[in-house]
């Protein structure tokens, strides 16, 4: 055995770097452990601050109970903390932090300053723990700065710090959710990104914090618990239009830590199912309080997983619950729950007191009660339009339908080119005769329209029940691929800096294939990429489109994809709108000559019934 390959102790020095990156492994680590502290300290105003992606300094400013002299001399030494005192604390955790070790190992990757009450201590690997004298502080402000400056090897595994910040972003969104008892503001290289005030509600914090735009009012708080109170949750539920192709925005937290807990995100997924389109994911949190004694966070460096002792009745239970919310949202239930909150009205027609904040309705299931607490809801036109006719938009001649569409934005014009000589006639019946049949048609019967949804029809002797939307939606969207467009000159081009000689071998790659989807790009001398011009339909952020080549590393043609998916989608004609004789049966028409029978998003166009099918659901025999 050769010298160099005898067992040695390692120096401190060198133990306590590697020790330090299982826990510090990049920036946003320090944003997470920095807030577990502020947030244990009793504070309720905690304020962040990036600059240069975290690598430059990170500093957490909080109004918390702060450390004295004795403890600022040993905060920053491995295993120090005022949260256990013998390995049986660890089965009664209460607190976020609990090691003794994020001090210590972010004090051994940068230079770490900690100012609270009278004094200051500053501490780093290489020049040890220096406490001097300071201005009197309330609470305490850690500073970390120049971030493995020490460590050069770990530095170079970091990405731009653009791509660093958003990780630390994500990190501060991710920390804030369970706490809505305290304030919190994130600045990022000196501008103020979030300023979230206390609230009332773990869903007013959840809507504010993630930015949901439009979408805020779309959402609810469901909450149930066990029968023996070892737990309770709150669950975060959207409307079903919204949604994601991914479940990053499917939150899971146990005891106020997000961690990842694939079968209590599957829980949610399963009691989703059959509401939301084929392929996607709700956009959706749980916090779950339990028992400390039930659940060991001890299994991770940053606490990330977690390790019950039985989470089937758990995962049933949310299970359960996320179904029977959806359930309850159907024509019945959301009638019955109108009629109570209008039992004092004295009109009858429907009206959106159902939907205005703090209004709540209490259902009890078996052995569990939950109450869901509404957010004012936007989507009241989308329930009223299945419960009262006179809020179905309806078009009293083709032309009146034509205008609307095109005043939508869409490009019908496939279904409607030979209706021009139409426009004058009479308004006809929604449901056509069924021994009429129009030749250019591919043999299709049209019979009529349902629930202002599904279109009837039937050709070659089977039954088809046709989703107008989605068919509408995927005649577009093929459009759309088949023809993309044009594209758009920017008044300020997108400027791709590029640290990284991997992003800019892949830019160079796909810059043909970009320029043919409408996105003309370009290197300049400085080694900088160039978007002089996007495709005319795109409508996100530089941000957004950076993500996609860079991070996500989206192949071009998933891009014009999405573009074409959601200008569809938007396009297409919605739920409620009935369609006069004509229109409706070239729609079904085109519909069942579709190539690829389903909706961009995954639903399928429409459901067949041979006569077999008709007959068996009748039990009926030949």
């Amino acid at each position: 055995m050769s010298s160099s390959s005898r067992i040695k102790v390692l120096s401190p020095e060198v133990a306590r770097k590697i020790a330090a990156g299982e826990v510090i492994d990049r920036p946003n680590a320090i944003v997470r452990e920095l807030m577990d502290n502020a947030a244990d300290s009793g504070a309720d105003s905690v304020t962040v601050e990036i600059t240069g992606g975290g690598i430059d300094k990170i500093r957490v400013i909080d109004n918390g109970s702060g450390l004295t002299k004795e403890d600022l001399e040993i905060a920053a030494t491995p295993h120090a903390t005022s949260k256990i005192v013998t390995e049986t604390d660890l089965l009664s955790l209460t607190t976020m932090g609990f090691r003794g070790e994020a001090l210590s190992s972010i004090a051994a990757v940068s230079n770490l300053t900690i100012t609270s009450g009278e004094y200051k201590l500053t501490a780093n690997v290489s020049d040890g723990h220096n406490i001097i004298p300071n201005q009197s502080t309330k609470g305490a402000i850690v500073q970390s700065e120049n971030l493995f400056f020490n460590f050069p090897a770990r530095r170079l595994f970091l990405k731009r710090p653009a791509t660093e910040t958003k990780m630390c972003q994500q990190t501060f969104i991710e920390k804030v959710l369970p706490f809505n008892n305290i304030a919190f503001r994130l600045y990022i290289d000196g501008v103020l990104k979030y300023d979230l005030p206390k609230e009332d509600s773990i869903l007013k914090r959840f809507v504010k914090a993630i930015d949901l735009k439009g979408q805020k009012d779309l959402f609810y708080a469901v909450t149930n618990k066990a029968a023996d109170s070892s737990w309770n949750y709150t669950l975060i539920l959207c409307d079903p239009g919204v949604y994601r192709t991914d479940r990053k925005d499917i939150y899971v937290y146990v005891n106020n830590r997000r961690v990842t807990e694939y079968s209590l995100m599957q829980a949610i997924e399963y009691g989703c199912t059959g509401y939301f389109p084929n392929g996607t994911h709700p956009v959706a949190a749980v916090f779950v309080n339990i028992d400390s004694s039930l659940v060991d966070f001890n299994i991770h460096p940053a606490k990330k997983e977690v390790r019950f002792k039985d989470s089937s009745e758990l995962h049933h239970s949310i299970s359960s619950t996320t179904r029977d919310f959806y359930k309850n949202f159907t024509l019945r239930d959301l009638s019955l729950l109108q009629n109570k909150n209008q039992e004092e009205q004295t009109s009858a027609a429907y009206t959106s007191s159902f939907f205005e904040p703090e209004t709540s309705g209490d259902y009890t299931k078996s052995h569990s009660t939950y109450q869901t607490h509404y957010f004012k809801n936007s989507t009241k036109d989308y329930f009223e339009s299945r419960n009262s006719t006179s809020d179905i938009k309806q078009a009293s001649k083709p032309a009146d339908f034509r205008s609307q569409l095109l005043d939508s934005g869409s490009t019908y014009a496939a279904i409607l080119a030979n209706q021009a000589s139409q426009e004058n006639q009479e308004e006809k019946p929604y449901v056509a005769d069924s021994k009429t049949e129009n030749a250019d048609n591919d043999g299709v019967k049209y019979f009529g329209t349902t629930q202002g949804v599904f279109l009837l029809a039937e050709k070659d002797n089977v039954l088809y029940l046709i989703d107008q939307h989605a068919a509408h939606e995927r005649i577009l969207f093929d459009k759309i691929m088949d023809n993309p467009g044009k594209a758009q000159n920017l008044l300020v081009p997108y400027t791709i800096n590029i640290s990284d000689e991997s992003d800019d071998s892949y830019l160079e790659s796909i810059k043909e294939e970009l320029e043919q989807l409408c996105f003309k790009i370009h290197k300049d001398e400085s080694g900088s990429w160039i978007l002089t011009s996007v495709h005319y339909r795109w409508n996100s952020s530089e941000e957004e489109f950076v993500k996609m080549l860079l991070d996500e590393r989206v192949p071009p043609e998933k891009i014009l994809y999405h573009i074409a998916a959601s200008t569809a989608c938007k396009a297409a004609i919605k739920d409620g709108y009935y369609l006069d004789e004509i229109t409706a049966s070239e729609l079904a028409a085109k519909a069942l000559r579709l190539p690829d029978p389903h909706c961009p998003h995954g639903r399928p166009v429409f459901t067949a019934f041979t006569k077999d099918d008709l007959f068996a659901l009748v039990r009926r025999t030949q």
